[in-house]
């Protein structure tokens, strides 16, 4: 794997922050000219991973949370959201559709929206010490070159 662009990013857990976010990674992400559908795809799966953040992590007070995007193989973006917030206590049920800790106002879809438009997901997490969350995403060279 050899990474060609990278950026690090740390902002408060507060929800003004997911759009700056979201945007900041799509910006990034442009490099890669993407189509409007795989950036679209690109923010919202940001917006979730923030937004768990922000309302799982930190659900009583503000933390940090920390985004890293990077560019790997001139083709894969990899996005990391973490936090070291509470933490999942069970990282399976947690991913299952409908499945909330946030009330009935949450929809409990986060992980599972993530996971549809990544290729890839995957969830780190210990209990009283934080979450990580890494998507990745290819974006393949259109057959008009770049």
């Amino acid at each position: 794997m050899r990474v060609s662009n990278y950026i690090k990013l740390e902002f408060p857990s507060k929800s003004v922050n997911e759009g700056y976010a979201r945007s900041a990674v799509a910006a990034f992400a442009a490099q890669l000219d993407p189509t409007m559908e795989e950036l679209g795809d690109i923010r919202t799966a940001v917006s979730e991973a923030v937004t768990n953040a922000i309302v799982h992590a930190y659900p009583d007070s503000i933390g940090t949370i920390w985004l890293k995007a990077r560019i790997v193989d001139d083709d894969l973006l990899e996005i990391t959201v973490r936090d070291k917030g509470r933490g999942i206590p069970d990282v399976d049920q947690a991913m299952q559709p409908l499945f909330t800790t946030g009330g009935e106002e949450r929809s409990g879809m986060g992980f599972t929206i993530m996971e549809s438009f990544t290729d890839r997901l995957k969830v780190r997490s210990s209990p009283g010490k934080g979450t990580a969350v890494t998507m990745t995403r290819r974006i393949r060279a259109r057959k008009s070159g770049r």
